[in-house]
């Protein structure tokens, strides 16, 4: 792996533009701090706008408390959306904050961190404080605190359960830090705790605009499995596990004016709910950055137009990896329909069932691969070629031999996956789109896609549709979304039965 990738530097003249407008493009990308305050904002806050001279411009948030700045409590920096253009590539950094992301240092060092990049762990610090201007100690820790922030702004979790939540095992280790961070004691920070109706919590979830919810819901809506998922016009909804102490969420729009959605979250074991909210962020892509990825789609004359089209359209993640290998095989060479009809029927032979249903139809979770691993298959009517292939990726991720990890390039998850029997090119590009979040994942062989491309009547080859991808790096797999729907809103033909579905 590179570590000598690009990585985005602040232009300072840009911030400041960006700063007097409080466009909420920018929100996410930099934070402004302000030295006759000490506080550090959004770019979108409403406070009155300070001078210039008094200003300070920071990549990360991390980097402002490093420096001795504090969140300002009336834009609250918690809720700005994540800077995914450090997500993107295979630079150290970039895998490192991936791994920072899923929770790696929660339970281990930077050492181990560092083992996992292929670098020492001075060298990694180094890296980090360049580029990020904070070590990775401070990022992961300044994620948690603003979390624990938003939790205690936005709920009346105890404090104890808020530390928990927020990955603190020690209560008196997590006020030490809030009130280092913050300057206030957790419990000061709630005065007017929000009123409830129920054990669930809400949380506000902000995003980039424009933002396409109503179209990455249309997606979800074909492909949900009934008793796991529900997704109607306004929402998404899904049960997750373990099945003794079983949690459920929504998601749905904040309001017309607030550039976020609502989650809705009833999760028993708080030490779960940092991964809940990452996995959601990730599965709804609601960190992109749309003016970064319409620089690169615009290129082409024939995307130009969907991208102004829907300049908010995302790319739709799923709950789990495993998950979205077992359907992408069931995807292959037959359409949406079939392959969640094949999908549910798995459901519910195999799934396993809770005790209490949570929610209207909400009643069990998808099997594990050891509980598919010597599953019959063909009694479902799933065909032997893809009952055994399914069998396969089922021992192969037990054995280690393929996984998820998030720091793995995406050439690496694709080398991995084919070599197993079953498992082809347009396969693992489509899980690394799915399970990944991979922006660059480009299944180039997908037929509908090869027809969107073209512009006409005929067919791209996979090997022009290849080249003509490349203006679209690092971002083709929002290309293949906006291709894939021009598509769907076209009368189709009869599908060849060689079609793939987008599974």
């Amino acid at each position: 792996m590179s570590e000598t990738s690009p990585l985005p530097t602040l232009d300072l003249q840009a911030c400041e533009r960006a700063r007097l407008s409080r466009d909420a493009c920018f929100d996410g990308l930099f934070f402004i701090a302000v030295r006759s305050t000490g506080i550090y904002c959004r770019p979108v806050c409403p406070a009155p706008t300070a001078k210039s001279e008094n200003v300070r411009f920071f990549t990360t948030a991390a980097a402002a408390e490093v420096a001795g700045f504090r969140p300002c409590l009336r834009c609250r920096p918690e809720l700005a959306p994540g800077n995914d253009i450090w997500q993107r590539g295979d630079h150290v950094v970039t895998r490192a904050l991936k791994l920072i992301e899923s929770g790696l240092l929660q339970d281990h060092p930077v050492d181990v961190l560092a083992q996992r990049v292929g670098v020492g762990a001075r060298h990694l610090r180094r890296l980090f404080v360049e580029r990020l201007g904070a070590p990775p100690m401070d990022v992961h820790t300044t994620r948690r605190l603003l979390f624990a922030k938003q939790l205690l702004t936005e709920t009346r979790m105890s404090v104890t359960d808020v530390a928990l939540a927020s990955g603190f095992g020690s209560l008196r280790r997590f006020n030490a830090a809030f009130a280092q961070a913050n300057h206030i004691a957790p419990r000061d920070l709630r005065r007017h705790p929000p009123a409830v109706n129920d054990d669930s919590l809400s949380l506000r979830l902000s995003y980039r605009p424009p933002y396409d919810f109503a179209s990455l819901l249309a997606f979800l809506r074909g492909r949900a499995l009934p008793g796991i998922e529900r997704v109607d016009d306004d929402s998404y909804c899904r049960v997750f596990g373990p099945a003794e102490t079983p949690g459920w969420l929504r998601l749905s729009a904040w309001s017309d004016d607030e550039y976020a959605l609502r989650l809705q979250l009833h999760c028993p074991q708080p030490t779960q709910m940092l991964t809940v909210v990452t996995r959601i962020r990730r599965m709804f892509d609601l960190d992109a950055d749309p003016q970064a990825i319409g620089a690169a789609l615009q290129t082409t004359p024939h995307v130009k137009p969907l991208f102004r089209k829907r300049p908010g359209l995302r790319l739709p993640g799923s709950w789990d990896g495993f998950e979205v290998a077992v359907r992408a095989i069931l995807g292959q060479q037959v359409s949406v329909a079939a392959a969640r009809t094949l999908a549910s029927r798995i459901v519910q032979r195999y799934g396993k069932a809770l005790p209490v249903p949570v929610g209207s139809g909400l009643e069990r979770l998808f099997p594990a691969p050891e509980v598919l691993v010597d599953a019959d298959l063909r009694s479902l009517g799933i065909t032997t070629a893809r009952a055994q292939t399914i069998r396969g990726v089922a021992r192969a991720v037990l054995d280690g031999c393929v996984d998820f990890r998030v720091e793995q390039s995406l050439d690496e998850f694709v080398l991995r996956w084919v070599a197993l029997p079953g498992i082809g090119e347009w396969t693992a590009h489509y899980m690394a789109m799915r399970a990944l979040s991979h922006p660059d994942a480009f299944p180039a062989a997908d037929l509908i896609l090869r027809r969107a491309a073209s512009g006409d009547e005929n067919m791209l080859s996979t090997r022009a549709l290849t080249t003509l991808a490349e203006a679209w790096r690092p971002w083709r797999a929002y290309a293949v979304m906006h291709l894939w729907r021009s598509m769907s809103e076209q009368p189709k033909p009869a599908p060849s039965s060689r079609q793939k579905a987008t599974a």
